[in-house]
């Protein structure tokens, strides 16, 4: 049984698009823990908020398996992958973390993790004393070790 943690955000329709990705892994994943959800600011392109959070669970599925569910996920909910990488989105579910994996093909464990706050608060949340494979430094501590000032973020209240 591997630990999967999976971002999720949207800033298209934001709140049933998320409710609905939700809803799309709850079917294949009963038991998800569900971080705080947080609204920030696009990063990388002018455009509306994002809210982000990142939900965990466990799943014997294979790697490549899951990869392809989320994709699918995503294109149920009409993601579009034809414009630019930084662009407005119905719903992104980025892989970040499966087990203890190192899967650089596959961005495993995912670059942002470390990069962008959106995605690395909430993974801090779910899971502070889980230790980054490659970096061998807790979530926790990364989150207190990044630079909070370089990017807006905030909690949200959200009803499911």
């Amino acid at each position: 049984m591997a630990r999967i943690y999976v971002s999720v955000g949207s800033n298209i329709n934001p709140v049933d698009n998320i409710r609905s990705a939700v809803d799309a892994l709850r079917q294949h994943f009963p038991v998800l823990d569900i971080s705080t959800v947080y609204e920030s600011q696009a990063v990388g392109f002018e455009g509306e908020n994002f809210l982000n959070f990142v939900v965990g669970f466990d799943s014997e599925q294979a790697l490549a398996e899951l990869i392809q569910l989320l994709d699918d996920i995503e294109d149920q909910l009409q993601r579009d992958r034809s414009g630019p990488r930084f662009s407005a989105r119905t719903i992104d579910l980025d892989l970040l973390v499966y087990d203890d994996i190192i899967a650089p093909e596959l961005n495993i464990p995912r670059d942002e993790i470390s990069k962008n706050a959106f995605v690395l608060q909430p993974l801090a949340e779910l899971a502070p004393g889980l230790v980054h494979p490659q970096l061998q430094i807790s979530y926790a501590q990364l989150w207190n070790d990044f630079d909070h000032e370089s990017q807006s973020l905030w909690p949200i209240p959200f009803e499911w």
